[in-house]
């Protein structure tokens, strides 16, 4: 079997073919990201019969429909939407849209003496030596005769009318040039598909599944799958620049008259949430949850209407599919659903988005969320086992691998069970045992990795007890994650490199703390058995030095909440390592007992 074929299209008829539907293109509704010199540098390269690359779709496959007759699947584009938009805005005059969803047109002037292109202004437009707008030329009822004759004359050049007249026909022929187009088979899964067109594509750019399903789900219109599309894209846009509110309601007007656009307008007014989505993320939630299923190949065969025992594909699967899944995605942008869920995230102490590495984590807890909705599950219930998981999944890098199959596995086994809370129970006893805790844990503290997610999970275990800094009267370490607090070496990094000690073993995550800057200055290189002296020594003046902690007992208790072991007041360098084996206990001790309390 050929896995895929390879055709000469010129470019008139690829741009008919699209036009008049044969090809799909998905991806029309979003940005042009190229900008104009790159649409002018386009221009040139077809004018000079340059090589722009291959277009690649891929040929969707024959649906069966439900009177038993075959309806023929189009074709998707899945590479080349900057090159067609480009040739649609230089040839044909086509607004494009930018990315702030404002239509425009690309306007590409030429010089007929020089052979020159150029992105149309204000000096060029002025010129009678330039075409100001290559369309123009381009255009049926173009007079190329004419045209000629009042150009030559209006530059003095009545002589070159036979050149001028042979360049402006080689411009013309600009659309009979040929451009290679690469159909991949219907048959291939995605899988396939993108190891093709890596090979393909010179530029070594990797489509994700979800590029794949996005482009299956924009190229289908009647089942309404663009306004799913613009769903997606446009509640990510606009959770990102809220400012765009109104140019997208101004450039899509028909878009904003759905109920569709009144239910993520919303998200204009959202300010840097914790979990900020991308199309990638709503997907993945939205197909989780709704089907059950992980993998986002699967998505493409269901929208296909791939009958996965037959082996068919049937139009009453594709259209469910459609159905189901605008479903999953309204309810994954319904405003009272995302913001429930960021109320759970930040109860579990999770308040800034550099303390998740793993974006998958906060997409699996966001689909279990709604998956326990759906079950009618009580919402106290729902709380505890999302926020249980959220850690859970912290802990032990459950979505930071191959976070497919491990969605595919943990969503089955939640509506598995009767009573969910039996998954997180078996889950809990199997991963995070006492072994686990007094032992495992502690060694994965042994670790010179600032972003590691054991570290963070310490300061999410802080926050959510509402320790204050160290060496803080008043300013807690929320305030701080969130205003640039300091992370401190509690055996200062300059003291360390002082006696000779390597940078792994002294940027060790069980010498950091969170501190106030002004703090941290203060102490500078000093040894712990010198500045702790000074901090309990006010304690006796009532003059602080370091901090405002004036009282021994709050001192004791502030040391303790950030797990500063006893005696540390009295280290030196020789006590460095013994420090680090108590601390890392004491960490691993308080992170277990901020999971009992979730």
């Amino acid at each position: 079997m050929a896995l895929y074929s390879v055709n000469n299209y010129s470019v008139e008829s690829l741009l008919s073919s699209i036009k008049s539907g044969e090809i799909a293109i998905p991806e029309m509704q979003r940005p042009f990201v190229w900008d104009s010199s790159k649409v002018r540098d386009l221009m040139d390269s077809l004018y000079k019969g340059f090589p722009i690359g291959y277009i690649i779709v891929w040929q969707n496959p024959d649906v069966k429909l439900k009177n038993g007759k075959i309806a023929l699947g189009k074709k998707v584009l899945i590479d080349g939407q900057q090159r067609i938009t480009a040739m649609a805005a230089a040839i044909v005059g086509k607004e494009v849209l930018d990315d702030h969803y404002k239509w425009k047109r690309i306007n590409i002037a030429f010089n007929p003496i020089e052979e020159t292109f150029e992105v149309a202004n204000s000096a060029n437009q002025k010129s009678s030596k330039w075409i100001s707008n290559i369309s123009t030329v381009f255009d049926p009822a173009f007079d190329s005769f004419g045209f000629v004759m009042k150009y030559c004359s209006d530059n003095g050049i009545p002589e070159q009318m036979s050149k001028v007249n042979d360049i402006i026909n080689k411009l013309r022929a600009v659309q009979n040039n040929n451009l290679g187009v690469i159909t991949l088979d219907s048959n291939l899964n995605i899988d396939a598909v993108t190891e093709i067109f890596i090979r393909i594509n010179s530029k070594g750019v990797v489509l994700s599944q979800a590029d794949f399903a996005m482009s299956k789900i924009s190229s289908n219109e009647v089942f309404d799958g663009n306004i799913t599309r613009k769903v997606i894209d446009y509640f990510c846009h606009l959770l990102e620049s809220p400012a765009d509110l109104k140019d997208i309601q101004a450039n899509d007007a028909e878009f904003a008259l759905l109920p569709e656009f009144q239910a993520i307008k919303w998200a204009a007014g959202k300010v840097s949430p914790i979990y900020k989505t991308s199309y990638i993320d709503i997907l993945r939630v939205a197909f989780t949850y709704q089907f059950k299923r992980g993998k986002l190949s699967d998505l493409v065969s269901l929208l296909s209407g791939r009958d996965f025992e037959s082996r068919e594909y049937k139009s009453e699967i594709a259209e469910d599919s459609f159905t189901q899944l605008h479903e999953a995605v309204m309810q994954t942008v319904n405003q009272t659903n995302y913001e429930r869920y960021l109320m759970i995230v930040r109860s579990a102490g999770i308040v800034r988005k550099s303390l998740i590495r793993s974006q998958n984590v906060l997409n699996f807890g966001y689909a279990l969320y709604l998956a326990l909705k759906t079950r009618k599950i009580d919402s106290n219930k729902i709380e505890y086992i999302v926020r249980r998981w959220l850690a859970l999944s912290i802990l032990t890098g459950r979505y930071s691998g191959s976070s497919e199959s491990s969605f595919d596995y943990d969503i089955k086994r939640f509506f598995a069970y009767k009573d969910p809370m039996e998954y997180l129970r078996a889950t809990e006893a199997g991963e995070l045992s006492d072994a686990f805790w007094s032992v495992n844990l502690v060694q994965r503290l042994d670790t010179s990795v600032a972003s590691s997610p054991y570290f963070n999970m310490f300061l999410i275990a802080q926050v959510k007890s509402h320790d204050k800094g160290f060496l803080s009267s008043q300013i807690d370490v929320e305030t701080m994650l969130e205003n640039r607090g300091d992370i401190h070496h509690l055996f200062p990094k300059k003291y360390l490199t002082q006696n000779g000690l390597a940078k792994t073993q002294y940027n060790q995550i069980a010498n950091y703390v969170f501190i106030q800057q002004e703090i941290n200055i203060k102490i500078k290189d000093s040894a712990p058995c010198d500045y702790m002296k000074t901090v309990f020594n006010q304690c006796q003046t009532k003059s602080p030095v370091y901090g405002g902690i004036v009282d021994e007992e709050i001192l004791r208790e502030n040391m303790k909440q950030s797990c500063v072991p006893d005696g540390f007041e009295n280290m030196n360098i020789h006590d460095y390592d013994k420090f680090l084996e108590q601390r890392r206990i004491l960490m691993a001790e308080k992170i277990h007992h901020y999971y009992n309390t979730l």
